[in-house]
Order: C-alpha cells, then structure tokens, then sequence
C-alpha cells in the first residue's frame, strides 16, 4: 500500500488513540509488522506556542517507519504555520484529526464537530496540503449522528481538497465507541474516491481485517482498541506464542527514555491494565497496579503474572 510517496510495510495500520499511542506501544507495533504507525492527537496551537505537553507528544523512535503525525484544530492558518515552522518535519504523514467525539474537543469546533462544518474542514486540509510536501491524510467518522451520514460526501472533499489518503471510521460522532462500526458505509467510500481509504472499526484480528479489505474494497486497514495490549496482533501471532513479560520490560524501557518515573507509571498502568486483560484475577491485580506508586512493586506483580 502507498500514500503518494510513502510506501508502507503492510495494509495494517495503527490507529492513533489518545492515551495510548505513546512512543513505546507505536515502536512496539511496528516492530511487530504495523504498516503505519500515528502519534496521539497533537494540538497545532499548542505547537505553534512550544506547549511542552504538545511537544512530548511527538516523540519516536527510529524503527518508527514509516510513521505519521495527527494533529486537530479549527484554524487553517494555525495548521500552515505549524507545518511552515517545520514542526512536524519528522514524521512521514501529517493526519488531520476529523473524527474524535471527545465533548471538550468537539465543543471548540475540532474533531467530528468539522463533519458539521465541510467547508471549514476543506480550508483545514487545503492549508496543510498548500505548505508540504508531505502526504497530507484525514481521519473522519461516518457522520455526526445517524440522521448526518456524509461520509461519501465528505471523502470527496478530502479528495478535492489534496488528501493523499483517508481513514474512515465506521461510526457516528453520537455513537462514541458504542455499537457496531458500519462497514457498507466504509464500503460506499472506499467505492466513491480514488485515493486510498483505510477502514476502521472493530477489527481484532488480521483475519478480519483481511475479510474486511476483500469485502468493502478498502486498501488498508487500522487496528485500534484491538491492539492494545497485544501490539503483536500486527504480525498474527497469539498471546501464547508471545513473550508478553519481554513486551512489557521493552516497552517501560522506551518510555524511560523520554518520560520522569511519574509519567511512564501513568502511561504503564493503562497499558499494563489491557496486557492483563485475559489473565485469571485480573481485576484484583489490575487494582493492585493502579494504586501501586512503585515501579519494582508493579515489576513484581508482573513478573508473577507471566512467569514461564
């Protein structure tokens, strides 16, 4: 698969999920076979003022490749200035963020509130594409709620407006995470642009993913909440067949590298909380990791769980 000059390692892609796309799960994946992996949302106007909690966010690691940038706002100029200050420079792929529900990012006219806005989306993505030469993509739901499905609609704008690629995620704004992804929705897309659609929604697989691409039409694939706390489901291995603790050890180490104790805990313990998912009492030790303060202590509980 290929976005304009960017040739990506497979047709599965990560999908960018805020609080959980830290530096160490992206490597992780794409250690493990991800074709494409995406930071967390970034603010462009935190960028355009060096807002330290912005900047963190765009951390990497070098077997990150290719790798893309999400960034959300409602100003097209604030998005030309970022990418004209050469801000997002390393990173492969800028992705325009057009689909999160979050009310706090919806209420300042970002995320999917842009589906209620096309023509301003359109100026966003304009003033990206008009400043780089970087792949320009957007990510974007199906529709603000079931009765403003404008996904087609809104995939040719993207289109018309320099969009290398799209991701479509098959839900409404309205929808959150609840429900069921609508796929024939993603398929009417994948049908009505030419540049490259990547479906997402519900995948927990590589087989499904696999399905999906044969049934809809879509050139690629983004695995999200299916990820999480199995990074190796990019290279369709099992649980069983993974040295989880190894995983584990490696991931806290990149988060080392760039984060205070503080902050790889609180990264650590949602990312612990979904490695443990599956195991026997795994509510009790979850508990156990969230009020833990002491890294040796969660090593130890850890270490406990996956012992061979």
């Amino acid at each position: 698969m290929k976005i304009k000059n960017v040739e990506l390692k497979s047709s599965y892609t990560l999908a960018p999920m805020a609080g959980f796309s830290d530096c160490g799960f992206r490597s992780l994946c794409s250690e493990f076979g991800c074709g494409l992996t995406t930071t967390e949302m970034v603010s462009a106007r935190g960028l355009l003022y060096d807002g330290e909690g912005s900047f963190s966010l765009l951390n990497y690691e070098k077997n990150e490749s290719p790798r893309a940038v999400q960034i959300f706002s409602n100003e097209p100029e604030v998005v030309a200035e970022i990418i004209k200050q050469g801000k997002l420079k390393n990173f492969d792929i800028i992705d325009i963020n057009m689909g999160c529900p979050m009310p706090k990012i919806v209420k300042e006219g970002m995320g999917s509130a842009l589906l209620l806005d096309p023509k301003l989306a359109e100026k966003i993505i304009k003033s990206a594409c008009n400043n780089t030469s970087q792949p320009v993509t957007v990510k974007f739901r199906i529709g603000y709620d079931k009765n403003n499905i404008i996904a087609t609609d809104f995939a040719k704008m993207c289109e018309d407006s320099g969009a290398s690629a799209i991701t479509v995620h098959g839900r409404t704004k309205t929808q959150a995470y609840e429900g069921r992804a609508n796929w024939d929705v993603i398929g009417d897309v994948s049908s009505a642009v030419k540049i490259p659609v990547i479906g997402n929604g519900d995948v927990l697989s590589l087989d499904e993913a696999e399905q999906k691409i044969k049934t809809y039409g879509c050139c690629g694939i983004a695995i999200g909440r299916g990820a999480l706390g199995r990074p190796w489901i990019f290279s369709n291995k099992k649980t069983d067949e993974v040295d989880v603790l190894k995983v584990i050890k490696k991931h806290f180490a990149i988060l080392e590298k760039y984060y205070s104790e503080r902050l790889v805990l609180l990264h650590m313990r949602k990312h612990l909380a979904c490695y443990i998912k599956d195991v026997k009492k795994a509510k009790i030790i979850r508990h156990k990791i969230v009020t833990s303060q002491d890294k040796q202590e969660i090593f130890n509980l850890i270490c406990e769980v996956f012992k061979k």
